[in-house]
């Protein structure tokens, strides 16, 4: 039941997606309070909110299922450049007769 859960990607809201990033750099609670000039208490929330909504019990997973389904990166890891359009960035110049 869990791995169906942990297959379906997961709608976070952008302030979720930044604590998240900030829980994978290893900030506490207290520290992303700190950072977003927010209580504690409402990080503790988003924390809880972002577990339910993910299907993760713990900080450790929580980072897992981020680097999973590309939702942070890591010291180069689960980095990736997106190609643009259909790979080319340019054009060819047009030849003039």
């Amino acid at each position: 039941m869990s791995e169906e859960k942990a297959s379906t990607p997961v709608a976070l809201s952008d302030r979720e997606l930044q604590i998240v990033e900030l829980v994978a750099s290893g900030l506490t609670n207290y520290e992303i309070a700190q950072r977003l000039e927010i209580s504690k208490r409402t990080v503790d929330n988003h924390i809880s909110n972002i577990l339910t909504k993910t299907a993760t019990d713990n900080r450790v997973a929580l980072v897992r299922w981020a680097l999973q389904w590309g939702k942070v990166c890591l010291d180069d890891v689960n980095c990736c450049t997106l190609p643009v359009g259909n790979g080319s960035l340019s054009n060819p110049p047009e030849s003039t007769p």
